[in-house]
């Protein structure tokens, strides 16, 4: 993801959050549930019940900063679970003001009423986006998922940026420490959640973006085996690629370890004798000015032995249904935000403006014939490239690749009037772009936010899928249009129906043959 792109990114998550959140429902009476560490003290609602900021691991600091994540030490007494507990460290965006607190690897647990151990209901564990460098689980309101589709939803922190992704030889974990966090929550679920109503045995792996593409990285991660049964990729296609510049996806360890080498130097550590306990002296809100823009997991390891993309096409990927997609218009917030900082997309701009992106002199002078700019639509066409390259054509091939061994359902969110993410006014109508689905799946940054009767409809049916598909394996009911397995289903509010145009339309031949 380029610099302009992770500063979206993080601008769209900060229009959720900051946004001010609606009065819960008064509790009716507080809800204390016992954990294999302690007992924990949640909030009842109107339908359900919430248990916030509840710790999944030790708290990342001291030595164990860049360690693997330690199950918590437990507790006396009753601990408070009615609030969320601190974002993991992030430069300002979705958290105002950012977060430096280490103490970070908490969960949150939202339960329909009815559920508990004598009646477990099924599990979605959800991963946030943001670029892996921002981005909290508290943003995601699930009330209305876990209540429509009587489901009960955990949603994750787990450590970003250098704190989550630094490789250093001789460290272990390098390169995967955000990546084994996600593992030690799914850990926590198996134990915990019948606890709160939950089916161990019925655990849905669910993620947006950085999320998606952490879905795809313990879909091809061996310690991952035998933590979660089937998985849900909302705009984070397995296939993408590191030459692409606004996917997160994966880079080998020796790259990583030559960014954290360089990250070292940077905090006035590379030269020291022990640079491990240099860094762990160095405080966070330093680590965080020096860290790169972009930051991904690392492949080459023992948690993640080989790209995630070259894994699922060689069919070396845990065997679990698969539900995946992106959004028609992905690309359209980029290049939004591209063109609002002073870069317009004309004619006369546009071979530099795809040189600078694609720096092969061949394949920009293909993509700038296959995408001509006419006077008056230059930034849709920059979303379009953005779109189709990073997200809609590797979408189509890693559904490709899934189908030939596990069953994969396929959709394409198309409501070209979703909600706005931000408050400003953008240069050209964004359609369905990058992170739109999501309000129609939670409630983000505590809110709601103004959907028309229709797009209500829309969100009632989304949810209906998604939970369905994680109850059963399908999401198809008695109640929503059929959603076929060979064909990817049109989410609009206008019509929810299946489609096989989409690669014609994304120009999916044309990236085959670009390569």
């Amino acid at each position: 993801m380029t610099t302009l792109g992770c500063a979206l990114t993080v601008a769209l998550a900060a229009a959720w959050s900051t946004a001010p959140p609606t009065e819960p429902a008064r509790p009716a009476a507080a809800t204390t549930v016992r954990t294999h560490e302690g007992l924990v003290r949640g909030t009842a609602h109107g339908g359900y019940r919430t248990f916030e900021g509840i710790a999944y691991a030790e708290p990342p600091v001291g030595r164990l900063r860049w360690a693997p994540p330690r199950r918590p030490a437990p507790w006396s007494g009753v601990r408070d679970a009615t609030r969320p507990a601190s974002a993991c460290p992030q430069p300002p965006g979705e958290v105002p003001g950012g977060s430096t607190d280490e103490d970070c690897l908490h969960l949150n647990v939202t339960t329909p009423d009815g559920a508990g151990p004598a009646h477990p209901r099924p599990v979605i564990v959800w991963l946030h986006g943001g670029g892996y460098t921002s981005g909290a689980g508290s943003s995601y309101g699930a009330h209305r998922m876990a209540t429509r589709g009587d489901v009960v939803v955990v949603t994750v922190n787990y450590r970003l940026g250098t704190l989550g992704f630094l490789a250093h030889s001789g460290l272990p974990g390098s390169g995967t420490f955000g990546l084994a966090d996600q593992q030690a929550a799914l850990r926590w679920v198996r134990t915990e959640i019948g606890a709160f109503g939950g089916d161990p045995r019925n655990v849905t792996l669910a993620g947006e973006s950085a999320g998606g593409y952490s879905v795809c990285a313990q879909l091809a991660s061996p310690v991952a085996s035998g933590l979660f049964d089937r998985a849900i990729i909302e705009s984070g296609p397995c296939t993408g690629r590191p030459d692409r510049p606004f996917a997160p996806s994966s880079i080998p360890l020796s790259r990583a370890r030559a960014a954290g080498a360089d990250l070292a130097a940077k905090v006035g550590c590379g030269s020291a004798r022990d640079v491990m306990a240099c860094l762990r002296r160095v405080d966070v809100p330093r680590l965080l000015a020096a860290q790169g823009t972009d930051q991904q997991p690392a492949y080459a390891t023992p948690l993640l032995p080989g790209d995630p993309a070259a894994a699922i096409a060689a069919g070396r990927f845990r065997r679990v249904p698969v539900l995946i997609g992106n959004n028609h218009d992905e690309g359209n917030g980029w290049a939004a935000g591209i063109v609002r900082a002073g870069h317009p997309v004309t004619p006369g701009t546009w071979p530099d403006v795809v040189a600078s992106f694609f720096p092969s002199p061949g394949q920009a002078k293909a993509i700038v014939r296959e995408y001509p700019v006419h006077r008056t639509d230059g930034g849709p066409v920059f979303g379009a490239v953005i779109g189709d390259s990073n997200f809609d054509c590797p979408t189509v091939h890693t559904d490709g690749l899934l189908a030939a061994h596990v069953p994969v359902w396929r959709y394409e969110f198309a409501d070209e009037h979703a909600p706005p993410l931000t408050s400003d006014t953008p240069p050209f109508p964004l359609g369905a772009p990058h992170a739109s689905e999501l309000p129609y799946l939670f409630d983000l940054g505590g809110r709601p936010r103004d959907l028309t009767a229709a797009q209500h409809r829309l969100a009632d049916s989304m949810i209906d899928y998604w939970t369905r598909f994680a109850r059963t394996a399908d999401p198809n009911g008695p109640t929503s249009p059929h959603w076929p397995r060979q064909t990817v289903l049109s989410l609009a509010p206008e019509h929810i129906v299946p489609t096989r145009t989409a690669q014609l339309r994304h120009h999916c031949a044309f990236w085959n043959t670009l390569g």
